[in-house]
């Protein structure tokens, strides 16, 4: 399993060194730290609205809409014509793509959001990625943390394989959807163009191109043409 099954880094984002598309998807979270480090902001030299607060390194495109309230901690990467929506709370360690929607009421925490990802409702995005073109539907959860904060495993190919990871959250590939009041359990992986349906808690690996309704590893079924 690598992070190519899922998505491509875009071009936009200027961090191709730091996250290797033959590694296992989950070792890029570690990665967004790094890319991050060193990062120069440019947030105090733009006139913000009312209500908008900023601390430590955070880059913004000059094209980035920015609400009358949202809290952004550096380090904190965002893209061209993203749209930053009220009371959005980034926690740092955040990369947002072109094009991207950062929701009302959401929150963002060591996450990579890539080209035209859309979160635009009252989620919590925490140790995660999402691959270009996914979507959360509104207050979709995605779980980063095991009730025994015990690392988070992931089934490949019938085995547990031990992420080394205490906090790990959820993996979307492109163009992946995630139903509107769903949970997505420490460690999911939702394959490219996949669908989770609404109201559904899920755990494990959905192939690519499934849909998934109710609970997890219940009816899936492939997606139509």
């Amino acid at each position: 399993m690598k992070a190519s099954d899922f998505f491509e880094l875009p071009e936009s984002m200027p961090f191709q060194g730091f996250f290797d598309p033959d590694a296992a998807p989950w070792d890029w979270l570690p990665q967004i730290k790094r890319a991050l480090e060193g990062l120069q902001g440019n947030a105090a030299h733009r006139e913000l609205p009312a209500g908008v607060h900023i601390e430590g390194e955070v880059f913004l495109h000059e094209s980035v809409k920015l609400p009358p309230y949202c809290v952004i901690q550096g380090p904190c990467w965002i893209g061209e014509n993203a749209e930053i929506r009220p009371g959005a709370y980034l926690r740092g360690n955040v990369i947002i793509g072109a094009g991207s929607v950062v929701g009302n009421s959401c929150e963002y925490k060591n996450a990579l959001l890539m080209e035209n990802t859309q979160t635009p409702h009252f989620s919590y995005v925490g140790d995660s990625i999402l691959g270009s073109g996914a979507h959360l539907g509104a207050g979709v959860i995605l779980s980063n943390l095991r009730f025994d904060q015990a690392n988070v495993r992931v089934k490949v190919e019938g085995e547990l394989v031990d992420t080394g990871l205490r906090k790990f959250g959820a993996i979307l590939g492109e163009r992946a959807e995630v139903g509107c009041n769903s949970a997505l359990m420490p460690g999911s992986l939702i394959g490219k163009c996949s669908l989770v349906g609404p109201t559904t808690s899920f755990s494990g690996v959905l192939e690519a191109g499934m849909l998934c309704l109710e609970r997890s590893d219940r009816r899936k079924t492939p997606l139509r043409d």
